[in-house]
């Protein structure tokens, strides 16, 4: 590197050397005012022309009548030129280098084109040499020549680097207070790991803009910190599309989409445009809720907005997944069937939909038609087609899909895929041969793979292969309760209490926390309501109880009587019943057949799998209230009706 700084240096001063002695030869030129401003005014046509250029051969032309001109020295009108070949993707190398070369005395701005362009370009080293035989050269730098050199050590993540370009931006002088530099080196903090040092930037810049605000909004969104983002945002002065935008996404991709949605709101209450980055936001926090009240909702914004899904392929997809996930898989493919361009993630959206909810037929016979057309399949597309066919216990084919996705499409398949092929084999009850896909895997198994056999072995009571599955997942996820609880529940369903003390005493002895089963379902208007299990706390905490009590009376005279297997603690039968009864999915049941009329669908969604008791609660109240029951639990959606469920009892 010292090497070619050195060799580079040398060559411009050897140059400027022949000019100071060829300058201290000749006299200066007069000009009058007149040919300059007309001079003035060319430069000023050319710089127009040139950024009009979109290929190189124009840019050759107006570079060929630049040199008729004499204006072959102007560096103003030669930084045009080279910010042009950076445009249009040439390599600075070859004709921006010769330009360069060939000016006698480089101003700021032209020193600064050429490092802009390698900064960009690459390699990034080039234009830390630049800068070095431009200070070396005398030339001082500008603003541009520091938020260039920012944007090199942040394409690189060379934060060493950039703490020595923002040192140089304070020994110099003149840099600290500028904005633009100042973002530019937010930027470069943030992009490389070190937001602390990017929010000291931010605090001490004695002027900020709505870019220096939004920049450390999102990053403190995408580190998870909402919290702060939110100070951040009720800090800004003038608070444009950007920044709500950020807010919505933040809260949507840190899995609080209330949050997301409330954002949302204000900001169609303050009538701030939305654009399609917005909407994906607040789409993907309505589908995150599951509420059917916000997915109206935001379908009206959408179109209001001009983004309706008939003609958006984004926005359109979008919709898709939101109403499958909202449990409207009709209204989901009255999208997908309207939409009049459609693309992979359309398709695939469609696919997992149905998958999700049960519709294998439908999943598969929609793939089956994508294939005809000249849309090809993504991994995502076969992740949607092997979980159909693992909720519908379609083994054969699932072999066949999984085994054409390479040979016939191209699609390698991922650990996702396999814990998919793990999934279908261990649902069926083949977990020996799940267990042996396992251990063959041409990669590394991650966490959802021995997840997925975990759980089968939970489905067909499987203590041995659980341990296995179970010990791969104490070392990839460590802290993960889940894994510890499904195996301490394995071991109970056994009667192998012993083995369960010991796997909750390792739970106390790491500290972990259980994740509360928790169910929200939709009331009057649209309002969510959310249920703990054995909690209380709901103002018709009574009315609930007693709904509940009648609830269940009524079943156990059409036969129903506790599943006390659902209950992995070694209490009385009493104490079983009691714990079944304060599951949350039956308090938000109780709750929903209260708050809405006759012949309308109680939705309710569960951050955990449904327990068989509540499986089988759900059916027998869909028979004698003659009310449709969706739930959307961790795994699927169970749609029951007149006492069926749409996995048949397959989950």
């Amino acid at each position: 590197m010292v090497a070619l700084s050195r060799k580079f240096c040398t060559l411009r001063a050897s140059v400027f050397n022949q000019i100071q002695r060829e300058g201290s030869k000749s006299t200066q030129i007069f000009i009058p005012f007149s040919q300059l401003q007309q001079r003035k005014i060319l430069e000023s046509r050319l710089i127009a022309v040139l950024h009009e250029c979109n290929d190189l051969i124009r840019i050759k032309q107006v570079h060929g009548h630049i040199v008729r001109q004499g204006l072959d020295q102007c560096c103003y009108v030669l930084a045009k030129l080279v910010r042009m070949l950076t445009k249009v993707g040439v390599s600075m190398d070859s004709y921006a280098r010769i330009v360069f070369e060939q000016v006698k005395q480089p101003n700021p701005f032209l020193w600064t084109s050429l490092i802009r362009g390698y900064s960009l370009q690459g390699p990034f080293t080039e234009s830390i040499f630049l800068y070095n035989c431009m200070r070396k050269d005398g030339t001082g730098p500008v603003s541009f020549t520091f938020s260039a050199l920012l944007k090199s050590c942040t394409a690189a993540l060379n934060i060493d680097l950039g703490r020595q370009i923002h040192a140089q931006t304070i020994t110099i002088g003149g840099f600290v207070s500028d904005l633009y530099v100042g973002n530019t080196m937010i930027d470069m903090y943030v992009k490389c790991g070190f937001l602390d040092c990017g929010r000291k930037v931010f605090d001490e810049m004695p002027e900020r803009d709505v870019i220096s605000w939004t920049s450390l909004i999102v990053a403190y969104a995408k580190s998870g910190d909402m919290n702060t983002a939110a100070g951040l945002f009720d800090g800004l002065p003038v608070k444009d599309m950007v920044a709500w935008t950020a807010m919505v996404t933040g809260f949507a991709q840190n899995a609080r989409p209330r949050e997301a949605l409330d954002f949302f709101q204000r900001m169609q209450d303050v009538d701030v445009l939305t654009d399609e980055v917005t909407l994906v936001g607040a789409i993907s926090a309505c589908a995150q809720l599951g509420a059917t009240k916000y997915a109206s909702w935001i379908c009206e914004v959408a179109e209001k907005s001009g983004f309706e899904p008939t003609n958006n392929v984004v926005i359109g997809s979008a919709l898709i997944d939101m109403y499958s996930k909202c449990g409207n898989l009709e209204d989901a493919y009255k999208v997908f069937e309207r939409m009049k361009e459609r693309n992979v993630f359309s398709y695939s959206s469609m696919i997992v939909g149905f998958a999700m909810h049960g519709c294998a037929k439908a999943a598969i016979q929609l793939f089956e038609e994508m294939v005809k057309t000249e849309i090809k399949p993504n991994r995502v597309t076969f992740i949607g087609v092997l979980t159909a066919c693992s909720h519908a216990g379609m083994v054969q084919h699932g072999k066949e899909v999984f085994g054409m996705m390479e040979k016939c499409y191209g699609v390698t398949p991922s650990a996702d895929h396999y814990a998919c092929m793990v999934d279908l084999l261990g649902r069926a009850g083949h977990l020996e041969e799940a267990l042996e896909l396992v251990r063959t895997m041409p990669m590394d198994s991650h966490g959802g793979v021995w997840g997925a056999l975990l759980g089968a072995c939970r489905i067909h009571g499987n203590p041995d292969i659980a341990e296995i599955a179970a010990n791969h997942l104490f070392e990839l996820e460590p802290n993960s309760i889940g894994n510890y609880i499904l195996l301490s529940n394995i071991y109970a369903l056994a009667g192998r209490w012993n083995d369960v003390s010991r796997v909750r005493k390792l739970i106390r002895t790491k500290g972990l926390q259980k994740n509360p089963g928790c169910s929200w379902v939709e009331g009057n208007k649209g309002v969510i309501h959310e249920f703990f299990a054995g909690e209380m706390t709901h103002p018709k905490s009574k009315e609930i109880r007693l709904a509940l009590n009648d609830l269940l009376t009524r079943l156990s005279f059409h036969g129903y009587k506790p599943n006390l297997s659902c209950v992995p603690y070694d209490v009385s039968d009493e104490e079983k019943k009691r714990l079944l009864m304060s599951h949350s999915e039956k308090l938000a049941l109780a709750f929903g057949l209260l708050t809405t009329g006759a012949g309308c669908t109680v939705r309710i969604v569960k951050n955990l799998r449904i327990c068989e008791d509540c499986h089988s609660v759900m059916c027998g109240a869909s028979h004698i209230t003659g009310r449709d029951i969706i739930v959307r639990d961790n795994m699927r959606f169970h749609h029951f009706h007149k006492g069926a469920c749409s996995c048949g009892n397959f989950w």
